[in-house]
């Protein structure tokens, strides 16, 4: 992913075309790792990082607010389901909770609600203060007092049905008791694992082999969502009410917690550390008590959620895009604890981002024992001045890795050197090049080095790329393991090594002919779709197609970014950088891929060279016409320096009169302007 450019710089720095730029970082970033937490269950960052980068894209936000996107993350909940579940729409949106990071948050949520309310400064505003559970909210409809479906928050408008699954878990009642019970009522809560549990159910997965759950949190949200409700079943679940959606008639209540009373008299459980605050004072002492007895509850919390008692008030109150005004959470700081770091070793991740990861003298901090922490990037290293043998600060900020806040000084031992960031990639032995701009050295190693090369190959059959169908992520692992694939280019020398595939699990003659097939079906491909494929950090479809569009054929796109490579002072890099949408961070990722000797054959074996053809045929782009003109499917090339436009101005005046617009002439040029 993209990292942010402007960090360093307080948001009244930041000039528009910055605070833009950081605006579309910031919402790839956190749609990125919504899906990782939402839809995987395999968050890479902490929540405190999580919250980091939403308080960061709000604050931009209230200071541009022009620059509001479309696509902020302000504006959503979640994300959309996109698995085999059912879709449910929620009558009422589920929402997500704003965050207060610090006691000043707190007192000014309560001044914005009185302010809202028309309330006098010191007037009574009783809170409910009760705690906020580490796990999956769900939403369960009954309809005459039965449990007839249950779903997941999804995005806050559309969840999954996992209605089988929930019937699993014993705390979700399946008939409502007493008699105050609607005909068509929803009850909203939480999934979550209790601490001893969570930790028996992982000793067995390694004694059979399986990978362990990193976290409670993911371990509930994976087991809910599981396809087999059996599975589900055989999970140590259990769920916390705490609220209701849609409700058929008037319950003729005036508070909150006779709510929660209702709920227990329905036969659900309530969190017993509930309590009710009159004003502020009291409601940082519940916070500071639960925060204290957070370690021996059982279960985990990551802070505490303050509601507004009164229900008038909440109606009133109201929403904004995707929170109520009418509730907070109160976030608990991260844990901490001192411990050694015996040793810093870098990784090489997916995308080539070479990651120093500390390796630490184990330390049991909040009930976890952490014997890793990641120490970020080489400027981070350098800046906190982190060395091996050093005494340092662990933080546990939510239940991924861990990280080092700083180092104890006093505590360093003698001799210690500063740690020299490598500048080759520890698992191919490329180039590790850091762009201006970004903090992560990456390897250009790309479709040859090891770390990267079976995501990379299944990065290239995916859907949007080849869409090589009967080829999962572990069956290219395995292949790859096995010395049957190295590069993308040994797929289309595969059937020659059938022999090695007939006859092994999962692979009868039927399927391995149906896999060649589908190989051989993927000789053609165009070009916006090839070079997507090629997993170039930073270039996704949208700038795949613009390069595509720009270059139209393969072999000019080629030429270009050799040509670009080459002269950044030349014409061919200066038309790079000026496609809407590239600017030089990405043009860098792509002459950086494009320029690594491996790429190149890669490339030369894949679609050919001068001197023999390749083992696929790229076609040229085709540029879709929104108006009949004159120059409808002509091929236009603009050249020089123009008098009333910028070059990239007249190319897409062109295009949306449906010209074709190359970079250089050929015999296909119809134009020369």
């Amino acid at each position: 992913m993209q990292e942010l450019k402007y960090s360093h710089l307080s948001v009244d720095e930041l000039t528009e075309d910055q605070a833009r730029e950081e605006l579309e970082v910031l919402a790839a970033l956190i749609a990125y790792h919504d899906e990782l937490y939402y839809l995987k269950d395999t968050p890479e960052i902490s929540d405190s990082e999580y919250d980091e980068l939403r308080h960061c894209n709000s604050v931009i936000e209230v200071r541009f607010p022009n620059l509001i996107r479309a696509d902020s993350p302000s504006r959503k909940v979640g994300i959309a389901p996109t698995t085999g579940f059912a879709k449910v729409k929620h009558v009422q949106p589920m929402l997500s909770l704003d965050n207060a990071m610090s006691d000043e948050d707190v007192s000014d949520f309560l001044a914005r609600a009185r302010r809202f309310l028309g309330l006098q400064e010191d007037a009574t505003m009783e809170l409910v203060a009760e705690p906020k559970i580490d796990g999956l909210s769900a939403s369960l409809t009954y309809m005459d007092g039965k449990f007839s479906m249950g779903a997941t928050r999804g995005d806050g408008e559309i969840g999954e049905n996992i209605t089988a699954n929930l019937k699993t878990i014993s705390d979700i009642p399946p008939q409502l008791k007493g008699d105050r019970v609607p005909k068509r009522i929803e009850i909203r809560g939480e999934v979550y694992m209790a601490g001893e549990e969570f930790s028996l159910l992982n000793e067995k997965r390694i004694e059979t082999g399986e990978a362990p759950f990193a976290n409670p949190r993911n371990a509930a949200a994976g087991s809910v969502r599981q396809l087999d409700p059996q599975i589900t079943a055989a999970r140590p679940l259990h769920f916390f009410a705490y609220g209701l959606g849609e409700v058929s008639r008037d319950l003729s209540m005036d508070e909150h917690v006779e709510l929660l009373d209702l709920l227990k008299e329905w036969g659900f459980v309530v969190n017993p550390w509930v309590r009710s605050c009159s004003d502020l004072g009291k409601v940082l002492e519940v916070y500071k008590e639960l925060n204290e007895k957070r370690p021996f509850l059982g279960y985990d919390i990551d802070g505490v959620v303050y509601k507004v008692n009164r229900l008038d008030w909440q109606t009133r109150l109201g929403r904004v895009a995707r929170s109520p005004r009418w509730a907070i959470a109160h976030k608990f700081p991260p844990e901490q604890g001192q411990t050694v770091l015996l040793k810093i070793e870098v990784q090489v991740g997916r995308t080539g981002a070479i990651t120093p990861v500390a390796h630490l003298q184990p330390i049991n901090i909040g009930g976890v024992v952490v014997a890793r922490a990641t120490l970020h990037n080489e400027d981070e290293i350098k800046r906190k001045d982190i060395r091996e043998g050093d005494t340092v600060v662990i933080q546990r900020a939510g239940d991924v890795i861990p990280q080092v806040v700083r180092v104890v000084q006093d505590k360093r031992p003698a001799g210690t050197t500063a740690f020299a960031f490598p500048q080759v990639c520890p698992a191919c032995g490329s180039n590790a090049t850091r762009i201006e701009g970004e903090v992560a050295r990456r390897c250009i190693g790309g479709l040859m080095c090891p770390a990267q090369a079976a995501l990379r190959l299944y990065h290239f059959v995916s859907r949007p790329a080849f869409d090589i169908e009967g080829l999962g992520l572990k069956h290219i692992e395995t292949f790859y393991h096995e010395g049957l694939i190295q590069t993308p280019v040994d797929l289309f020398h595969l059937e020659q090594k059938a022999d090695k595939l007939k006859g092994r699990e999962g692979w009868g003659e039927k399927s391995v002919d149906n896999l060649f097939r589908a190989i051989a079906a993927k000789r053609q491909i165009s070009l916006e779709r090839f070079i997507y494929a090629l997993g170039i950090f930073q270039v996704g479809q949208t700038i795949s197609k613009l390069l595509a569009r720009t270059y139209i054929s393969y072999a000019t796109w080629r030429q270009a970014m050799e040509s670009a490579a080459l002269d950044k002072e030349g014409e061919d890099y200066k038309e790079l950088v000026s496609i809407e949408g590239i600017g030089e961070s990405i043009a860098q990722e792509v002459l950086n891929f494009v320029s690594e000797p491996h790429n190149q054959k890669i490339l030369d074996d894949l679609a050919g060279n001068a001197q023999a053809a390749g083992q696929v045929r790229v076609l040229d782009a085709e540029i879709p016409s929104t108006i009949e003109s004159p120059i409808t499917g002509k091929t236009v090339v603009f050249t020089g320096t123009l008098t009333e436009f910028t070059r990239a101005e007249a190319k897409a005046r062109a295009e949306t009169l449906g010209a074709k617009v190359a970079s250089a002439v050929s015999t296909k040029t119809d134009y020369v302007v």
